[in-house]
């Protein structure tokens, strides 16, 4: 009696695990590779990475959906023992994966149709704003020309810090999306990331003068800095008297960046 070795033959089975890690990065490669929508979530220079992440992801998933089939090593030539081995493999396909694992590639699925919106006026509610400035003092002279368009971030700096009141007498623009306070006032707002949207700090500028458009919107407004106390102090917050808002598309980038 000879024997021979049985190689298992090469075959596309597949698998949750794999087909998931294919969505997920294809995901990735959605938002980094084919678009802007990584903008929403991390900084600009973090896009190699991201990219190299998906090929990656797809890769492995690739590579999890070639398998071989795991069956006897040996095989008698004769077919002697080839009933024997029928009985054995009966019941115990350890290659099978449960069917209930193929529901995790439903949210994985979700994220490459539907990669989720930027942060709004829910995350910046919940967030005062957070200065860059280390206590009061003088500021640079801002540049010349009115409207001049500044980021909400260089405002409240310095309409809290700033006792030189350098915004005095200037008109300024500001663009944001809208949120609303529950006693009824509005800011133009917005969201500011050091590395990606988990670290964001909410930046918010209350407008005076005007009515307030639905929340999450996008508006460009332009007014003039409301002083509301000493520089320095808790009196001291971003207010602007507005001359006009007026509607706007959302950016590629909706955050500001330190």
């Amino acid at each position: 009696m000879s024997l021979r070795l049985h190689v298992p033959p090469l075959r596309l089975r597949l698998r949750p695990q794999g087909v998931l890690l294919i969505l997920c990065g294809s995901a990735l490669l959605r938002i980094a590779l084919f678009s802007e929508l990584y903008l929403r979530y991390v900084k600009e220079g973090l896009r190699p990475y991201l990219v190299v992440s998906g090929a990656a992801l797809i890769a492995l998933g690739l590579l999890g959906l070639f398998t071989r089939d795991h069956g006897r090593e040996w095989d008698e030539e004769e077919g002697e023992g080839e009933e024997d081995s029928h009985v054995e493999g009966e019941g115990h396909d350890h290659t099978r994966n449960p069917r209930i694992a193929w529901l995790l590639t439903a949210p994985a699925l979700a994220l490459l149709l539907f990669p989720p919106p930027a942060l709004g006026s829910y995350s910046a509610e919940r967030e005062e704003a957070r200065v860059a400035a280390q206590g009061a003092g003088t500021f640079p002279e801002l540049p010349a020309g009115d409207p001049l368009d500044l980021t909400l971030g260089v405002f409240a700096s310095r309409a809290e810090w700033d006792t030189g009141a350098s915004l005095k007498g200037r008109t300024v623009r500001l663009t944001g999306f809208v949120t609303r306070d529950d006693g009824g006032a509005w800011s133009v707002a917005r969201l500011r990331v050091t590395c990606c949207a988990a670290d964001a700090q909410a930046l918010k500028v209350e407008v005076r003068g005007a009515d307030a458009p639905a929340a999450d919107t996008w508006v460009k407004v332009t007014g003039t800095w409301h002083p509301t106390g000493r520089p320095g102090t808790d009196a001291a917050r971003p207010v602007l008297d507005a001359v006009s808002v007026k509607r706007t598309t959302a950016p590629s980038d909706p955050y500001e960046k330190r």
